[in-house]
This record gives structure tokens, sequence and C-alpha cells, in this order.
């Protein structure tokens, strides 16, 4: 088959985020200027440069308590700073909890049973036991098409790494099964992994 979006896929569900799979879980925490703490998944995320290394993640949409916006987004715009939670498959039951449409004073490390540790280089909470944590410096935010579309862009200060992930010097993804996003209401986790050498590599 063959659509055009304007017109409409004709589906029960809209196949988008199916196609576009799997996307990697960018569990977002933020604090906003009058302290009080947020964490939300977004799956429009990802790693974007190495040197320095760099993130991005979308919100797209947006609650009536913040504007134009979500939570994350609005904390952000006060602060400038945020943290990149890896979300684990052990985890997939209070990632869950965290993505629900809650009051912008409503704490989701409180309401999911999370422990918080206060990151590093930024004045913010970070996921205490999640794989890894990336603490980041928000470098631009971008309103794409759409009413409620922005993308948050950041740079990482600061990295955090579960010791029990770490095998002979590598981030071993397998101690710890990274959940994925795919689409309609399904997820995926990494319990495999295998190598390819580039052209020319020895």
């Amino acid at each position: 088959m063959f659509y055009r979006p304007e017109d409409g896929h004709g589906l029960p569900h809209n196949p988008f985020n199916a196609i576009v799979t799997p996307r990697p879980i960018g569990w977002i925490s933020t604090r906003g200027a009058d302290g009080g703490e947020n964490l939300a998944p977004y799956s429009f995320f990802n790693a974007v440069a190495y040197e320095p290394p760099q993130v991005m993640f979308a919100s797209t949409s947006a609650k009536e308590d913040r504007g134009d916006t979500k939570d994350s987004v609005a904390n952000i715009r006060e602060t400038g700073v945020f943290c990149v939670n890896v979300v684990e498959y052990a985890a997939r039951d209070a990632m869950n909890e965290t993505s629900g449409p809650w009051p912008a004073e409503e704490d989701e490390f409180t309401r999911a049973g999370i422990a918080r540790a206060e990151c590093a280089e930024i004045a913010c909470s970070r996921v205490a036991e999640a794989p890894a944590n990336l603490e980041c410096r928000m470098t631009q935010i971008v309103k794409l098409e759409g009413a409620h579309n922005f993308v948050v862009f950041g740079e990482v200060v600061g990295v955090h790494l579960r010791e029990d992930c770490l095998v002979e010097g590598i981030f071993d993804v397998t101690r710890f099964n990274p959940l994925s996003r795919m689409g309609y209401r399904d997820y995926t986790v990494v319990r495999e992994v295998f190598s390819l050498k580039r052209p020319g590599e020895k």
C-alpha cells in the first residue's frame, strides 16, 4: 500500500511508530526552577554526536498545565539541564508508570517508587539504579512543524555507569537488557548482540 500522511492511512492504527523501530528510550529526569522534579520516558530519543557527546529527545504533545509542551521541556526551559536515564528491562513497569499525564506538581520518582540520586555536574536528580545516566546541559530547543513538537539537544557533561554493567572495560548491554520502543503499545528488549567489521577493518 501507499498513503500520503496528510490524507490519512486508512488503517485501524497509525503505522508510523511501527515502521521506525526499535527506538531507544530516553528516560528524562528534570528539576524545575521551583525544585519540583519530573521523570518521563521519550521514545523519540538518540545520541547524535561524539565530540562533544550530544543527545536529543523530542516532545510531541502538551498538557493543559504546561501551555504548549509537557513537564520535561518546561523544566529544561527554566533550568537548562536534564539527565537521560537508560531503561533496563527490569524497570519496565516503573518506566511505564512515569509515562502518565500526571499534574506538574506530581513527582514521578515518588509515584513509581524509584530511588533517586543527585547528579554530579548539574542540579537534577537521576535514577539511582539505572545502568547508565547521562547528565546534560541543554544546547538548544528547536521548534518543529506541528503545534507541540519540540526537539531538545543537550551536551553530555557527566556519565554514570553501573559497575555490574562493565565487563573487562566494556559496557555490556546484555547485563541489563535495554528496553526499546516499538509501535502501538509494543516494546522489545535487547538480549542478544553480534558484531560486524566495517569494510577494510581487520
